[in-house]
C-alpha cells in the first residue's frame, strides 16, 4: 500500500500550471472513435483514468500513442473488437462513454457496468433511454450492457436530470444518426462545450452546447482532427482552495476564470481576497475568513467535485457553515476522516453542518474517492503535525503530479510503501 506522509504548517508559495481537464479529455478520447482518420489530442492530462481509458480503446484494435507534453494520438481505422475488458472497465466510470461512439459508427457495443469512485448512485438509465430513442436495442446480460442498432435515426429526447455523461453519450451517438436529434434539459458544463467543439471539428453538426437544448444534425462520415483540451477547472479550484488555507502566495496558471465563477464568488463572500487575470488567479492565505453556506448544483452552480475541498476550508473558518450536497447522496465519506483531524462536522441527511475550528491536527486518514483525497491532502498541509494518508491511488485518478507540484511550492511530503502500523 502506498501512503503519503505530509508535514503540515509549512510556508508554501509559488505558481502551479493547470493540466488539461480530465472530464473533457475522457469523452473526447471516446469521441475519437467516430472519425475515419487519426485525431491528435493536445493538453491531455497523464493520470490513471486517462491511461485506463486509453488501454480500453487500444483493446478494440485502435492505435493509441502517447507523445511528450500531453499529446495523445488516436487512430481508430483498425477497430475489430467491440467488447471492453472488465478488469479495466471496473476502474473507471467514463468507460460507459464508449457506447455512444461505437453504436453510432459500428452499430454495436458491449461494455460491462462501469466502476469508478463510490460517491453515489450514477445509473445508466438516461444513457440507455437515449440510445433506445435513437433506435437501438439495449439488453443487460451478466453485468454487461449490450447495445445494437442496424440504423440510428434522429429523435427528440428529454433528460429527467441534466446528466453530464448521458448528454455526452447521446450527443456522440447522434452525430452519425439519420436526421435531427434534439436533446432537452442537457448538462451545460464547459466540458460539454469542449466535446461539442471537438465533434464539430470532426465534421459533426452540433448546436446549442452550453444551453438547455442541444440539436445534432446527423452526417454520414467524420474525420480525424487536431484538438486541444480545455484546462481542468476542478484541478484549478482544488489548488485555489489550497492556496486559501495554506499558501502565503499562490498563482494558479493556465485556467479559464469564467469556469470558476461559482467558487470565486463564494471565496469572496467568505472574505478571501482573489486577484484575477486573463488566464490566472492569485490567492493568499487568509488568517481570518468567515463561514459561508454552500449548495452543490449542476453547472453553473457550485460544483460537487469541489465540495470536499471547500468543506475542508470551512472546517477552519470563523462561524458555522452548512454544505448541502444535491448531486451525489454518498459524497460525505470524507467527513469522518476530517473529524479524525479535529474538524467539527455533523451530517444530517444531505447537509453537513461545520463549526469552524482554529486548527486541524495531523492524523492517519484514508482517501475514499478522488476529490476526498484532494481534500485530505489540503487538510494535512494546513494541519499541525504529520498526517499519514492512504488511498493515494484515488488522487492519481484525477490529478497529474499533485505531490510534485506541491513539493515545488515548499510542501514537505514523502511517499512510503507498506501497510499501516
Amino acid at each position: 500500500m502506498k501512503r503519503l506522509v505530509i508535514e503540515g504548517g509549512n510556508s508554501l508559495s509559488g505558481s502551479i500550471k493547470i493540466n488539461g481537464a480530465k472530464n473533457a479529455a475522457l469523452p473526447i478520447m471516446a469521441g475519437a472513435l467516430l472519425g475515419d482518420s487519426t485525431s491528435i489530442l493536445e493538453n491531455i492530462p497523464y493520470i490513471s483514468d486517462v491511461e485506463n481509458l486509453g488501454k480500453i480503446i487500444k483493446s478494440f484494435g485502435v492505435e493509441v500513442e502517447w507523445k511528450e507534453n500531453g499529446q495523445l494520438i488516436i487512430n481508430p481505422h483498425n477497430i475489430n473488437h467491440f467488447e471492453a475488458p472488465y478488469q479495466l472497465v471496473r476502474k473507471i466510470r467514463a468507460s460507459n462513454l464508449l457506447i455512444g461512439p461505437l453504436l453510432a459508427k459500428y452499430g454495436v457495443a458491449e461494455i460491462p457496468l462501469p466502476g469508478g469512485c463510490a460517491i453515489g448512485t450514477r445509473p445508466m438509465d438516461l444513457h440507455l433511454k437515449g440510445f433506445e430513442a435513437l433506435g437501438a436495442t439495449v439488453t443487460m446480460e451478466h453485468g454487461i450492457i449490450k447495445v445494437k442498432a442496424d440504423k440510428l435515426e434522429g429523435a427528440s429526447i428529454y433528460l429527467d436530470f441534466p446528466s453530464v455523461g448521458a448528454t455526452e453519450n447521446i450527443m456522440m451517438a447522434a452525430t452519425l444518426a439519420e436526421g435531427i436529434t434534439t436533446i432537452e434539459n442537457v448538462a451545460k458544463e464547459p466540458e460539454i462545450v469542449d466535446l461539442a467543439n471537438y465533434l464539430n471539428a470532426l465534421g459533426a453538426k452540433v448546436k446549442g452546447a452550453g444551453t438547455d437544448v442541444i440539436k445534432i444534425t446527423g452526417v454520414s462520415q467524420l474525420h480525424g482532427v487536431n484538438h486541444s483540451v480545455i484546462p481542468d477547472r476542478i484541478e484549478a479550484g482544488t489548488y485555489i482552495l489550497m492556496g486559501a488555507i495554506c499558501c502565503d502566495d499562490l498563482r494558479v496558471e493556465n485556467i479559464i476564470p469564467k469556469h470558476l465563477e461559482a467558487l470565486i464568488l463564494k471565496l469572496r463572500e467568505a472574505g478571501i481576497e482573489i486577484e484575477e487575470g486573463e488566464d490566472w488567479i492569485r490567492i493568499q492565505r487568509s488568517e481570518l475568513f468567515k463561514a459561508i453556506d454552500i449548495k452543490t448544483l449542476p453547472y453553473s452552480g457550485f460544483p460537487t467535485d469541489l465540495q470536499p475541498q471547500i468543506m475542508t476550508l470551512m472546517a477552519v473558518a470563523q462561524g458555522t457553515s452548512i454544505i448541502t450536497e444535491n448531486i451525489f447522496e454518498n459524497r460525505f465519506m470524507h467527513v469522518d476522516e476530517l473529524k479524525r483531524m479535529g474538524a467539527n462536522i455533523k451530517v444530517e441527511g444531505c447537509c453537513a453542518i461545520i463549526e469552524g475550528e482554529k486548527m486541524l491536527k495531523g492524523a492517519s486518514v484514508h482517501a475514499t474517492d478522488l476529490r476526498a483525497g484532494a481534500a485530505l491532502v489540503m487538510a494535512a498541509l494546513a494541519a499541525e503535525g504529520e498526517t499519514y494518508l492512504s488511498g493515494v491511488e484515488y488522487i492519481e485518478r484525477g490529478y497529474q503530479s499533485m505531490i510534485e507540484k506541491l513539493v515545488a511550492l515548499g510542501a514537505k511530503i514523502k511517499c512510503i510503501e507498506g501497510s499501516e502500523g
